[in-house]
């Protein structure tokens, strides 16, 4: 019984008692006394179980047939076996015109038994207010899965959102490493602008101790504040989005029969970035601040970086080879001096020294060491001559010249 009809039967029997009349109960019911009349006779006729509502139990008259009930339980076991209630739904519209609310279809599959989620305990964790502009902070994360389920190889999806929108951009590749998340968040700065801030883990891709990676020298070029979260619960709207994604995002790909990442990021790029934003993306008019791309040489900022010192023979080495800096309209450096060497995202490489693109090639061995500067003195070079003893020295004493023979060296006793 309810806490209603329990008060009812409490009610009922002070009547019994003659303790209060129909009227007063009338009164305490909120009920007129015809029907306080009616509840007695069903509470003398039935006793308690009379108090209880007679439409519990039975089917509602909002509620869906049997036969609706039975056709959604044989989709989601023949076709969507491992769907949770909210997908379930968005594609009994989708492909079979099926209006059923998800709250509607997980009693169902609970009825079933068909559970195959269930929220685990998590201990409370102060929640962090969103940035109030859109492009302020914007979180990036790899997420390494089996996203083709076995058709294709393992990848790793590079995941990025907007922390005030939920706006999402993302791209599959091989793994996180540096030239995937690099390209990465160039498409993402050519496509929406420079971001603010980048929240990340501490991965070798981003974080490295006591100096830059080419991912932080990157953004720090463009302005962008690094930020490292120190667990995972700290960038928490990335990591539930990787969630999120590797059960809608997987039966995607299954749905459209990809198996390859160039499929899976033209697939991304024209349809699932967009539809995801559409439906799950805030929608609210926030103020945008990312900033334009304009001025900024992306091909000499998205690249692997590093520095060379240049030898004597204008040469310097790298990866294990021997490159050749050639005369050009710009100025060489001196020798003992330092040049940069970028490798950009499409492999080519680039030498500068103070921002001027140098000419050079690569030596397929190591150059041969040049000749000493004076050679080896013949035998009968003057030098020679003169530590022997043997050379006249001349000198002038007045307007004549004069011969002086040079002392010579007592041999050495034995």
């Amino acid at each position: 019984m309810s806490p209603k009809e329990r008060h009812r039967l409490k009610v009922l029997t002070q009547i019994e008692k003659r303790h209060m009349t129909f009227r007063e109960a009338a009164e305490e019911l909120q009920l007129s006394q015809r029907q306080v009349y009616r509840l007695m006779d069903r509470y003398h006729k039935h006793g308690d179980a009379g108090l209880i509502h007679r439409l519990r139990g039975t089917p509602s008259n909002r509620g869906y047939g049997e036969k609706v009930r039975t056709q959604v339980l044989i989709l989601q076991k023949h076709q969507y076996p491992d769907y949770g209630p909210t997908l379930l739904g968005e594609m009994l519209v989708q492909y079979h015109s099926l209006h059923i609310n998800h709250e509607t279809l997980r009693r169902w599959l609970r009825s079933a038994g068909r559970v195959h989620f269930e929220r685990s305990k998590r201990p409370h964790r102060r929640k962090r207010e969103r940035r109030s502009a859109i492009g302020a902070l914007v979180q990036f994360d790899g997420s390494p899965h089996d996203w083709f389920e076995g058709r294709g190889p393992a990848c790793c999806l590079l995941h990025a959102i907007d922390d005030a929108s939920g706006r999402i951009f993302m791209r599959f590749a091989p793994s996180e490493n540096t030239a995937d998340a690099l390209a990465t968040l160039r498409a993402y700065c050519e496509h929406h602008g420079i971001p603010k801030a980048l929240y990340t883990d501490h991965g070798s891709v981003f974080y490295a101790e006591g100096k830059l990676t080419d991912v932080g020298r990157a953004m720090t070029t463009l302005g962008v504040q690094m930020i490292f979260a120190n667990s995972p619960q700290a960038k928490g709207r990335v990591e539930r989005g990787n969630r999120t994604h590797q059960d809608r995002l997987i039966k995607a790909l299954r749905r459209e029969g990809i198996s390859i990442i160039a499929q899976a990021n033209h697939f991304l790029a024209s349809d699932y970035n967009d539809d995801h934003n559409t439906r799950f993306a805030s929608q609210e008019q926030l103020p945008d601040v990312h900033r334009p791309c304009d001025g900024y040489d992306f091909n000499n900022i998205f690249c692997f970086q590093t520095e060379r010192q240049v030898r004597n023979d204008y040469t310097i080495t790298l990866e294990a080879t021997f490159v050749q800096l050639l005369r050009s309209e710009n100025p060489l450096p001196p020798p003992r001096q330092y040049v940069t060497v970028r490798r950009w995202l499409d492999g080519s490489l680039h030498i500068f020294w103070k921002e001027h693109d140098l000419d050079f090639s690569v030596l397929k061995a190591k150059p041969k060491a040049q000749l000493p500067r004076h050679p080896t003195p013949a035998a009968d070079h003057p030098w020679r001559l003169a530590r022997l003893g043997r050379y006249k020295r001349h000198t002038t004493i007045g307007a004549t010249p004069v011969a002086l023979r040079a002392p010579s060296v007592a041999p050495e006793s034995s």
